[in-house]
């Protein structure tokens, strides 16, 4: 058997989550014209490029619209001319009584007329223009670009579900995102009040992934947004975070574990997993007591530290010795036999040896 004496030392405290990738800024590319699609741009299921072509349709149309709204607008400046000149003529005239103060407010009227005429002609032209600009649709950001939902020849209608063409999901940065149960919550308020956890200032955790196959992902992110509220069907509340994704390693609806880092554990009694079973009432440890007697101790485990070590929360204490390995030879308040450890060893060897035992 080998026995271990408790020393407390401070900890990380690292707590994970079961966390899902969503992209940071995903798009709905959706047709503000209806047109026949004349192409598909893009190679679908490929990045695309922040004001890269991705649909055209049909301009033809909406340039011959663009054509009629210039002639429209030139006529109406003509117009607007012809009132201006008439309206210089007719002032002076009415000023000397050859006109009479109707025939100057009719050239009033033809002048403000005219000049509204221009200016409707002029929206008109700004609309075509716009409408023809419509024809080619750009992606609004960098990132993955969808299947494109028409095909080449298709009718879009601008006022029918025909108009979503496809969607583009920015994936660099990346958002993570998952839950925090309200019992997680009362936990570590609770703890943090007693100060077995440190939290980080501000809460400015370190957000470390790791990837389904077990490699961790190479950068780290920070918390950018926790959802004020829990949810009644859960009793939960969504964190995200935010990391950076260069290598577009990590695509949107990913399932990866999130780390946070930066809490401290101070003072923690941390033993092996191996030295703690689990009793009728509870989790029990072997401890030694200073007359070489072994006792059964009540413990409060915490979290996993590393892949073979626990957190006792309470029920030990400094100097405490206990039984790591080979409990079951333990027999409770039976004297134990301590023997020296071997010069290169950290760890005392012990043999239970029980009363009257030969």
């Amino acid at each position: 058997m080998t026995v271990l004496t408790v020393t407390p030392r401070d900890i990380s405290y690292t707590p994970s989550f079961v966390a899902q990738t969503e992209s940071s800024r995903q798009v709905d590319i959706v047709a503000r014209v209806s047109g026949f699609l004349d192409r598909i741009a893009y190679q679908e299921g490929d990045l695309v490029k922040e004001g890269q072509v991705l649909f055209q349709l049909d301009p033809k149309p909406f340039k011959a619209q663009l054509e009629a709204a210039r002639g429209e607008l030139q006529a109406q400046q003509a117009r607007f001319k012809t009132a201006s000149a008439n309206l210089k003529r007719v002032k002076p005239l009415t000023e000397q009584d050859a006109l009479s103060q109707a025939d100057l407010d009719r050239a009033q009227g033809e002048f403000d007329a005219s000049k509204a005429a221009v200016f409707a002609a002029s929206a008109k032209v700004k609309e075509a223009e716009l409408n023809l600009s419509y024809t080619t649709i750009h992606s609004p950001v960098t990132g993955l670009a969808s299947r494109s939902l028409q095909r080449e020849g298709a009718y879009v209608n601008a006022m029918t579900e025909t108009a979503n063409l496809t969607y583009v999901a920015a994936i660099d940065p990346i958002w993570v995102t998952f839950s925090v149960s309200q019992n997680l919550m009362a936990r570590w308020r609770e703890e943090s009040q007693k100060e077995l956890i440190v939290m980080p200032k501000s809460l400015d955790y370190e957000v470390e992934l790791v990837l389904p196959d077990g490699t961790p992902f190479a950068e780290r992110g920070k918390i950018n947004f926790a959802d004020p509220s829990f949810s009644q069907d859960t009793g939960s509340f969504m964190v995200r975070a935010v990391l950076p994704n260069p290598e577009r390693e990590l695509r949107p609806g990913m399932f990866v574990t999130a780390y946070l880092k930066g809490a401290l554990r101070p003072n923690a009694v941390v033993v092996p997993q191996l030295s703690v079973q689990q009793g009728s009432n509870g989790h029990i440890v072997y401890v030694i007591k200073p007359d070489g007697t072994a006792e059964v101790r009540p413990v409060v485990v915490g979290d996993y530290e590393g892949e073979k070590d626990i957190v006792i929360v309470t029920g030990l204490q400094a100097g405490d010795r206990i039984v790591v390995d080979g409990v079951l030879k333990v027999v409770p308040g039976q004297p134990v036999k301590i023997m020296e450890p071997a010069a290169d060893k950290d760890e005392a060897v012990v043999n239970p040896v029980a009363a009257g035992q030969k």
